[in-house]
């Protein structure tokens, strides 16, 4: 068997260079890629990436493994700083002395200061706490929290922040982040979670599409009917009738025009009355935040294009 160094990187390997086969097989022991049809020795001295020890259950690779908290978005230094803790104690949990105990306050004191060393850091910083509070506020994802982190690093990154406000921004984040994941949450949820008027977080928001060249996709009705059965507590059957009701008006083209907020709330309230479990319209329309004249519109048009037979 003829072996030969391949220039290329293991990783970007695709084919064999020899007869072209795609069946490559990689053999760590042996350091080696290898063709599995013509036998031909793509790649020798392979680097092995994992581990120097070896573990043969998972007891001993709880033991011997040596891995810190994952990196996030979410913290200004993506998690890689270390934190002395505030208990006064060594290793093995013994009190420290009065001046060990001067010397660890000092050290805590100037890695809490050395923690954000410039002017982008303490933005970052600040920022991301805000991001944080809104997140915890309006009990989002941590796929939200990760993904508006990411939006503002790309924001400060194209120096976007400098002359507005860094809440603004902040609840802008969260709020294109919610658009982009498919979470249904309006401007006025982001408002009230957070210090900033929704005028300045549409403002914002406005800005950063604009800038970041972002695609937002529009929400549709059916990512609002979730939210408003958890928030009046139906049994998910409501749920999954007015999914399906959507689907249908969706098809017939009957929610081309209307807001999203207004068909979801019809189609939860036919559904509520469908099931048995009734809900009034102020109800709806107080979660909904629309008027009840809207949700009678659209209960009307629902019921006559899906001929409906209501008995109220």
């Amino acid at each position: 068997m003829s072996k030969k160094m391949f220039s290329s990187k293991s990783e970007d390997l695709q084919k064999c260079p020899e007869c072209g086969s795609t069946r490559l097989m990689r053999d760590y022991e042996s350091a080696e890629i290898v063709c599995m049809d013509c036998g031909f020795v793509v790649v020798m001295k392979l680097a092995d990436r994992g581990p120097e020890w070896r573990a043969f259950d998972n007891e001993q690779r709880e033991k011997r493994a040596r891995v810190g908290a994952p990196l996030t978005f979410t913290i200004h230094d993506k998690g890689l700083s270390t934190m002395i803790d505030w208990h006064d104690k060594d290793i093995y949990g013994k009190k420290l002395s009065t001046s060990q105990r001067a010397q660890i306050y000092r050290l805590r004191k100037w890695q809490r200061r050395i923690r954000v060393s410039d002017a982008m850091e303490r933005n970052l910083a600040f920022a991301l706490s805000e991001i944080t509070k809104i997140a915890n506020s309006l009990s989002l994802p941590k796929s939200i929290f990760e993904t508006a982190s990411v939006i503002y690093r790309k924001a400060v990154k194209e120096h976007l922040i400098r002359g507005r406000s860094i809440q603004g921004i902040s609840a802008a984040s969260v709020y294109i982040a919610c658009r982009q994941c498919g979470l249904a949450r309006t401007l006025d949820d982001i408002a009230s979670a957070s210090s900033v008027s929704k005028k300045e977080i549409g403002r914002s928001y406005r800005f950063l599409v604009k800038e970041l060249n972002y695609f937002i996709p529009p929400l549709k009705p059916s990512q609002y009917v979730s939210k408003f059965s958890n928030q009046l507590t139906m049994q998910g059957k409501v749920e999954e009738i007015a999914s399906k009701i959507l689907k249908v008006a969706s098809d017939l083209k009957l929610t081309s025009g209307r807001g999203p907020t207004g068909i979801a709330a019809a189609a939860s309230y036919i559904a509520s009355l469908l099931t048995g479990e009734r809900k009034t319209q102020r109800e709806i329309a107080e979660i909904a935040q629309v008027t009840e004249v809207t949700i009678r519109n659209r209960y009307k048009e629902l019921v006559e294009q899906l001929l409906f037979v209501m008995v109220l």
